[in-house]
């Protein structure tokens, strides 16, 4: 046997001893599936990729209305499930996420937006709001039969306000996503919806919060769904979203209003 080829046989015997030694394969990244409430989406996304850098493993993230949410938790494979927490906490009363899991990680309110360049309307008082929504030319927001958190309020706002049969015709409702793409386009006047699903969108200008009497402020919790393929996986990743470091990241995403 050549000396090259006595070498090569005890490298290679080197290597796998070392791998013996190790645990005898390699560590393997392994994968974070999260359902998610579209109002976190942006920020989620952002942590999601610095969650992968630090630790290797991935993350798969599907977004969609709470209502979106709650049916696919039924259905779909999940590791972490976030939501607004009166949802997250009727899920964990019908056993579809962890009693011991719920952590708050974020706080939003619901505003409106115009198309950037456009005068900013106003919407200082319930009073306000209302002849200005009589005024615009047309309206869009998310759909309530969605289960959209945003859309149920705003649906309720203009029931409040008296205007729902007033607008109803000039009103655009669309089943998730960003509507406020719509106002950036130039295909409608204004957006009513969460303040975190109108900063991410460019060409549009949020013109403020919804008045006090007429805003909602939502918190939204991340669980481990009960179904987890890896508990302490799920719990590392809700953790990782709940660091004190990233909180003025949530804040300028929108995702820690203060009245």
């Amino acid at each position: 046997m050549s000396v090259r080829r006595r070498g090569a046989r005890w490298f290679g015997i080197a290597a796998l001893l070392t791998l013996a030694l190790a645990g005898g394969a390699p560590a393997q990244a392994a994968e974070v599936k999260v359902l998610s409430a579209g109002a976190v989406r942006s920020i989620v996304t952002e942590l999601a990729k610095a969650y992968e850098t630090e630790t290797g493993n991935t993350v798969t993230l599907a977004f969609g209305t709470v209502g979106v949410v709650r049916q696919k938790l039924a259905t779909d494979p999940a590791d972490v499930v976030i939501m607004s927490d009166t949802a997250l906490d009727d899920a964990i009363a019908k056993g579809g996420v962890a009693a011991d899991s719920r952590t708050d990680i974020a706080r939003t309110g619901m505003g409106i937006a115009v198309r950037e360049g456009a005068p900013k309307p106003d919407i200082a008082t319930a009073e306000a709001l209302k002849q200005t929504l009589l005024a615009a030319r047309s309206i869009v927001y998310v759909d309530p039969a969605q289960g959209a958190t945003s859309g149920i309020h705003f649906a309720s706002v203009l029931q409040r306000l008296g205007i729902a049969d007033a607008v109803k015709s000039k009103t655009t409702l669309v089943p998730g996503g960003y509507p406020a793409e719509l106002v950036a386009e130039g295909k409608v006047e204004l957006v009513a919806h969460q303040i975190s699903e109108i900063l991410p969108v460019k060409g549009v200008t949020f013109v403020g919060p919804l008045p006090r009497e007429l805003q909602k402020v939502t918190i939204y919790s991340a669980g481990r769904a009960a179904k987890a393929a890896n508990v302490e996986l799920a719990r590392g990743f809700i953790a990782f979203l709940a660091r004190p470091a990233f909180r003025a990241k949530f804040a300028e995403a929108g995702l820690d209003y203060k009245e």
